[in-house]
């Protein structure tokens, strides 16, 4: 099927929703599937759902409601209070399913106040391959996930963000700033905050995909292998910046970025 047929193919998923609320993150995914909306139905039957909290980074956030403005999209911007949830900062192995489940619990009320027949999420094929409890609370919620009934892959989903000059073609995948804090450790503001400045550090040199893993007082670096040069290079530099955040020691991973490092523990896995 060529990308277009696929296109067609999602955008005919999307209208049998009638009217629908996105939860939206502003990624790539979720772009694709706001924008596949609008067109399915047209903006004023769609509305985008934009969560805040101190998980999402205020850059994300900003880029999303900025994406959402220029697609002509109404969005709702609501504090998910996620902090506040006792199990949630526990931090145990189904913290993505509690994360999910307090935030489409806050889009069904949303929904109901404006009259949207369905909530869409940008799950697509991909996603099943990882470790995600979150898509358990989507399937309880009735989210509908109009990318994953398509069948449409990440490259499928970056090949249609060019087709449509979305703007988060070339976006690296983001995840919350949870997934960088080992299961078992508390999740508090100040965790979250020094996560958030050393990843903003560091790109600042350049580097567009990393993830900074907090195991206690060390910070556990994630790039992608092309990028091990920039680390390198700024070494002194990241060090001296993420040891003012607080860190005490400062380590390269040497495998590199992937999704779901966190998830290669033992304990994620039963062993």
């Amino acid at each position: 099927m060529d990308i277009q047929s696929k296109y067609d193919v999602l955008k005919d998923i999307v209208r049998e929703q009638k009217t629908v609320l996105v939860a939206y993150s502003g990624g790539m995914d979720s772009t694709l599937l706001l924008r596949a909306c609008v067109d399915a139905l047209g903006d004023n039957y769609v509305v985008a759902f934009i969560g805040k909290a101190p998980i999402f980074p205020a850059k994300e956030i900003d880029e999303a409601k900025q994406t959402a403005s220029d697609m002509g999209v109404e969005y709702v911007l609501i504090d998910t209070n996620i902090l506040k949830n006792g199990p949630f900062i526990k931090n145990t192995k189904d913290r993505c399913y509690i994360c999910k489940k307090n935030l489409f619990s806050i889009a069904a009320q949303i929904a109901k106040e404006k009259k949207m027949s369905s909530i869409v999420d940008g799950t697509n094929l991909d996603d099943l391959m990882d470790f995600r409890p979150g898509n358990a609370a989507a399937r309880e919620m009735g989210i509908v996930s109009p990318l994953l009934k398509a069948k449409l892959t990440k490259d499928d989903i970056k090949e249609l963000s060019g087709m449509l000059s979305l703007p988060t073609q070339h976006k690296p995948p983001y995840a919350c700033l949870a997934t960088r804090v080992p299961y078992g450790t508390t999740i508090d503001g100040a965790l979250l905050n020094r996560i958030e400045l050393s990843e903003d550090y560091i790109k600042s040199a350049g580097i567009l995909q990393v993830r900074v893993r907090c195991h206690g007082n060390i910070a556990r670096i994630e790039v992608a292998k092309a990028d091990l040069n920039i680390l390198l290079r700024e070494q002194n530099q990241i060090i001296s910046r993420l040891k003012q955040y607080g860190f005490n020691y400062v380590t390269l991973d040497l495998e590199g970025y992937r999704t779901g490092s966190m998830n290669e523990s033992k304990a994620v896995n039963g062993e």
